[in-house]
């Protein structure tokens, strides 16, 4: 099609073309440019949300995230589960990229029991040999991290939705999040219900075939392929329910508190 000149119709040479189109590139990027910096100014400056379950983020981000968490939620499905590969590919030298809240120096393995509180407030306690009585699932997936660093990883234990079943807890499954914390208390992880039951997600005690180590998080840690590690809780001491968003020590930091692949 030949551009004309709407003044004398004329039509434009290629020297004019090349001017025109290097005029309108420059306008829309500086347009662009302008309309980004805006955006984030008004970001930068917008005041920050208030300090509860999730702190460290500015409000229009964190309404972003919120709704995001709100939309995988409606579309959440079993389906989705994550790739899986053969234990040939695992790492053997797995990464430890945190002991945050797996730190405790009077911790002692041998004593170790797992606190689920029940609805009116009672409390069942579980110990590591009844778990490992429990059909062990096994999984090897890609575990990522949201500093950006991947690794296939393998691990096993029981699955969460086995053992939802196995202790008669179904009842609890219809709140909304699961709350999991260490047995200090001092490193909490929230998870929507979906995700905690999803059929990847496992309590494990093993990793490559062997008892997990302190800095894995023996006795029992949390595996969520549906999650970024952050969500991985290291040495679980209590498991609780609610219709509330349970504390998230990351969450609290700034983070999404949905953290979902």
């Amino acid at each position: 099609m030949e551009i004309i000149d709407p003044e004398n119709k004329k039509e434009l040479t290629v020297d004019q073309k090349i001017k025109r189109r290097t005029f309108f590139s420059f306008a829309t990027f500086f347009a662009m440019s302008a309309a980004t910096y805006e955006g984030w100014n008004w970001l930068y400056s917008a005041p920050d949300e208030a300090n509860g379950i999730t702190a460290g983020s500015r409000k229009p981000l964190r309404a972003a995230m919120n709704k995001t968490e709100l939309f995988f939620r409606r579309f959440f499905s079993d389906n989705h589960l994550v790739k899986t590969y053969p234990k040939s590919m695992a790492a053997r030298n797995v990464r430890i990229n945190s002991n945050i809240g797996n730190e405790d120096e009077n911790f002692n393995p041998e004593n170790w029991q797992l606190s689920v509180v029940k609805s009116k407030g009672e409390v069942l306690k579980i110990n590591l040999e009844a778990l490992k009585a429990l059909p062990k699932t096994e999984i090897v997936f890609d575990f990522k991290c949201v500093e950006g660093w991947d690794q296939i990883q393998h691990w096993a234990g029981v699955r969460f939705l086995d053992f939802i079943k196995h202790y008669k807890l179904d009842d609890l499954t219809s709140m909304q999040y699961v709350g999991l914390e260490t047995p200090n208390g001092e490193y909490q992880v929230g998870l929507d219900i979906e995700s905690a039951l999803h059929p990847q997600t496992i309590l494990a005690y093993e990793m490559n075939d062997a008892p997990l180590q302190t800095a894995h998080g023996a006795p029992l840690r949390l595996i969520i392929p549906v999650k970024y590690g952050i969500k991985n809780l290291k040495c679980i001491g209590k498991i609780t329910f609610s219709n509330q968003r349970p504390r998230d020590y990351w969450a609290e930091r700034g983070y999404d508190y949905y953290s979902g692949l």
